[in-house]
């Protein structure tokens, strides 16, 4: 595909969405991205840390390139309703290969919503942006191949969904040597797209790294993500799986009880690591304060890694080949 044809999808592909979500009563937030490790995802290891250049901290305290807006929008939940922002996450990723970028554009949503919801809310953008992206091709305004272009139209409106258990009982019935508690690496997720007949696809239901499962898990998710309550030992999440892109949404239902939260966060993964790198529950305090001051109400988000939808649009396993400039370590050497 030409640079010409990836500018045109990219572009076309932010519009839709956009288009979507404000027709679905969504608000834009302009979120920060100079943050404390409250815009962090789940590792607090691929921060990049904001220096001036000079033997001081900004405000005090250690300052990073933010990796997602989740817990800004969050804040805006109870009075605003459905909101939403757009622009880079930062990671600290050391390979330079395929699936990995050092800065991306993301899509994120928040809204009063149970897990369901959620689901249908995150099938409802995909569906618009791949709609929209036929109409586009169609009507002349960009250019699709034969294969993108039909993989496109044949997006169904409602997306399979197997829980993580059931995934990794799939990959065993293959002979994949995989453990209950391990990841689900991106040739494992070929392995259920194949499985499902390469259509987007719903894993569901991880588990929750705060339960005592009996053993170490590799599988680990945002801390506050909402135990469910159905089926002990899980949360209730669930990643978008795409065909050429892999996972390419994250999302969860939301703890959204202040002391929930909080000792959540301080018994989570992520938070031992920022005491390592010389943080601290100050770096929460702005959201844990709002929180216990003002509560918050049920609800539920989303991360849309707008490299790899761009990758299923494009029909490319290369995510270098799904954005205009791809940022690396090698494009900075």
């Amino acid at each position: 595909m030409s640079r010409k044809e990836t500018i045109a999808a990219n572009a076309a592909m932010f519009s839709h969405a956009r288009r979507h979500l404000e027709s679905e009563g969504y608000v834009e937030i302009h979120v920060p991205r100079v943050v404390r490790a409250s815009g962090a995802c789940e590792n607090v290891n691929t921060l990049f840390e904001v220096s001036s250049g000079k033997d001081f901290t900004w405000f005090g305290s250690q300052s990073y390139l933010a990796q997602t807006g989740q817990l800004y929008l969050e804040a805006l939940v109870p009075t605003v309703g459905r909101v939403y922002c757009a622009g880079p996450s930062f990671r600290a990723e050391g390979a330079i290969d395929n699936r990995h970028l050092t800065e991306f554009q993301m899509i994120e949503i928040e809204l009063p919503s149970d897990f369901d919801g959620l689901l249908r809310e995150i099938e409802g953008v995909v569906v618009a942006i791949a709609r929209g992206m036929v109409s586009d091709h169609e009507a002349g305004k960009l250019t699709l191949s034969d294969e993108s272009n039909a993989r496109l139209k044949e997006c169904p409106q409602v997306f399979p969904k197997i829980t993580y258990d059931e995934a990794i009982g799939i990959l065993k019935e293959t002979g994949e040597r995989i453990k209950w508690g391990d990841d689900i690496s991106s040739a494992r997720e070929k392995m259920l797209l194949e499985h499902f007949g390469k259509k987007p696809l719903f894993i569901t239901r991880y588990p929750d790294p705060h339960w005592d499962h009996g053993r170490e898990i590799e599988v680990e998710k945002f801390f506050n993500m909402l135990p469910d309550p159905e089926y002990k030992g899980r949360v209730l999440s669930a990643d978008l799986i795409l065909p050429y892109g892999g996972e390419a949404v994250g999302s969860a239902a939301r703890v959204h009880v202040a002391d929930v939260m909080l000792s959540r966060l301080k018994n989570s993964r992520m938070f031992k690591r920022l005491l390592a790198l010389g943080g601290s529950l100050e770096d929460f305090r702005w959201y844990t304060d709002m929180l216990e001051k003002n509560g918050s109400v049920p609800h539920a988000g989303c991360g849309f890694g707008m490299a790899r939808i761009a990758q299923w649009i494009l029909g490319t396993t290369d995510i270098r080949e799904a954005v205009v400039f791809p940022s690396n370590r090698a494009s900075l050497i």
